[in-house]
């Protein structure tokens, strides 16, 4: 067992425990939190095993904006500060069918590839980074300019309804 093993597991129980905090947390916002940390720590197994720009893309897209975009709803609606009341059958019956997809999907993984160490084939960081900011640069820049006005559409309707709030 190597060094780099060991730090994927490390990072791969930080991963784990954090994403069993965010599922099992009752505070909405706190779950959120949560899921940063799971998220993030998804990126660190990514760069552990060497795949640099997948981690970066896990960065940015999953953690820089879909939690943001979770937590900015959590806010835009008030409900960040409540619970989830949930009976003690709902959540024995979602862990079962979670840890029932566990063993299906670990079952199915072994069953197909085994144990052995597999060679990596496909473009690398390079190709994929010339790719992305030689072709399909314009198609990026504009979907950031739509993410933006989607953002500055939402504070304008946040606001709004703020200000209706206090008027009545």
């Amino acid at each position: 067992m190597t060094s780099r093993d060991v730090l994927f597991a490390a990072v791969g129980l930080i991963t784990a425990a954090a994403a069993v905090l965010a599922v099992t947390n009752r505070r909405v916002l706190h779950a959120g939190l949560w899921l940063v940390v799971s998220l993030g720590g998804l990126a660190g197994c990514y760069l552990v095993l060497g795949a640099e720009l997948v981690a970066l893309v896990q960065l940015l897209v999953y953690v820089g904006a879909v939690v943001v975009l979770v937590l900015f709803a959590l806010m835009l609606t008030r409900s960040g500060g409540g619970e989830v009341d949930t009976s003690p059958a709902h959540r024995w019956l979602a862990a079962g069918v979670g840890a029932g997809m566990t063993v299906l999907l670990g079952g199915a993984l072994v069953a197909a590839y085994g144990w052995d160490t597999r060679e990596v084939a496909g473009p690398g960081n390079e190709h994929i980074g010339e790719e992305i900011f030689g072709t399909w640069v314009w198609p990026f820049e504009l979907l950031s300019l739509l993410l933006l006005a989607a953002l500055v559409t939402a504070v304008a309707v946040a606001t709004t309804g703020h200000s209706r709030d206090r008027a009545a």
